[in-house]
């Protein structure tokens, strides 16, 4: 089948990907070249880089309007696009989007990193038809999973990408979407209070932090009078270990090693 994808972020970079290996894509919808990086130098979205390496047409669309053309596709997927579509658009097409948790829980900018730090034991991927309220849409296709234990949100991507195609193909086969079901939460966007680790509150707490942060973003606190990034822990009975740490300006390393180097 012809599909359109409308993708920015990693995921959806990935979700691309694994898309063009089983489908025609008509081409790519991605969001404007920007600043990345601590040189702030310009470059393309993870989505475009994939694409332009598999030969998709790309369009970077800086306001999306009636007049968008569908280039003949009935069908767009969206995976971490990062805008709103239109509503004078939703009716002109079938928007499927990827959204990964188990909806209704966790609708929004960040559902795997809130549902791993709300301790969440299970989430899911679900595949919903595009409806004007945020992330509200009947749903043509989910599947659970263990986000639980030393999950991190980057082991939580990596399955949702795979999952991706899978799942599209289940909802596209679908001629009765369902309602969502339950009671709805929302997961706003992670901002800089979200990654402070605050160690007078529990092991578990502070362990789910750190990997709803990992390996993308970053939990970081004050060690041993350092400010670091803590990228990896574990659970130790009743106490917290730190496995791998960033110090400011540094580069990632064991936990172990920094010590050493700390106290050399």
């Amino acid at each position: 089948m012809k599909l359109a994808v409308a993708a920015t972020a990693p995921l959806g970079a990935d979700a691309l990907e694994r898309l063009a290996a089983k489908h025609d894509i008509a081409f790519l919808l991605t969001r404007p070249d920007r600043p990345r990086g601590r040189g702030q130098k310009v470059g393309a979205p993870p989505a475009k880089e994939v694409a332009e390496r598999l030969g998709i047409p790309v369009r970077q669309d800086q306001r999306l309007d009636e007049s968008f053309d569908f280039a003949g596709v009935d069908t767009v997927v969206v995976v971490a696009y990062g805008a709103l579509i239109p509503l004078a658009l939703l009716d002109k097409a079938n928007w499927l989007n990827v959204h990964p948790s188990r909806l209704p829980r966790w609708r929004g900018a960040a559902p795997i990193e809130r549902a791993i730090m709300a301790g969440d034991e299970e989430s899911g991927v679900s595949v919903i038809r595009l409806v004007e309220e945020l992330d509200a849409g009947p749903i043509g296709a989910q599947h659970e999973l263990e986000i639980g234990g030393d999950t991190t949100a980057g082991d939580v991507y990596a399955e949702v990408g795979r999952l991706a195609p899978e799942l599209i193909d289940e909802a596209l086969a679908n001629d009765s979407f369902e309602p969502q079901q339950g009671e709805t939460t929302y997961a706003e966007k992670i901002g800089p209070a979200d990654r402070e680790l605050d160690w007078s509150r529990p092991a578990k707490e502070l362990h789910d932090r750190i990997r709803a942060l990992s390996p993308h973003i970053g939990a970081r606190g004050e060690v041993e009078g350092r400010r670091v990034i803590v990228w990896r822990s574990r659970l130790d009975g009743e106490g917290l270990e730190l496995l791998e740490v960033q110090p400011d300006g540094g580069t990632r390393m064991s936990y172990d090693a920094w010590l050493r180097g700390l106290r050399s």
